[in-house]
């Protein structure tokens, strides 16, 4: 079986930090690439970041461009995202995903991934 769990989120303070974490079992997380997605009420899904099995190459959207950063583990399996400077229209519910192959320029599309995670609910609200 190949499951991802996100953890990590939270309740947070418009500027303050969170750090999501992308726990993946039932394959090696060095042959996949994985990002980050997340879903705003009434909001489609939309691509955040990605990050390729070596963790050489990165991409983010622009809205957190500069603010988030992706970063893996492949000996703990797992995928981080540090979020800062986060703004009330970052809520959502962000989901990890994987892919074994796929041409990482499109690696913010949420067709190209195979697995996904069940989410974990960021609320940035004062």
């Amino acid at each position: 079986q190949l499951q991802l769990v996100e953890s990590g989120g939270g309740l947070v303070q418009p500027g303050g930090s969170l750090r999501l974490s992308c726990t993946v079992s039932g394959f090696t997380l060095d042959d996949y690439v994985i990002g980050w997605f997340r879903q705003a009420p009434g909001k489609e899904r939309e691509g955040i970041s990605c990050i390729t099995s070596s963790g050489r190459w990165t991409n983010y959207a622009d809205s957190v461009k500069g603010r988030f950063t992706i970063s893996r583990d492949n000996a703990k399996n797992t995928v981080y995202l540090q979020m800062n400077s986060l703004k009330p229209e970052d809520t959502a519910v962000y989901y990890c995903a994987a892919v074994g192959r796929g041409l990482f320029s499109l690696c913010l599309l949420s067709k190209n991934y195979d697995y996904w995670g069940q989410g974990t609910q960021v609320t940035v609200s004062s």
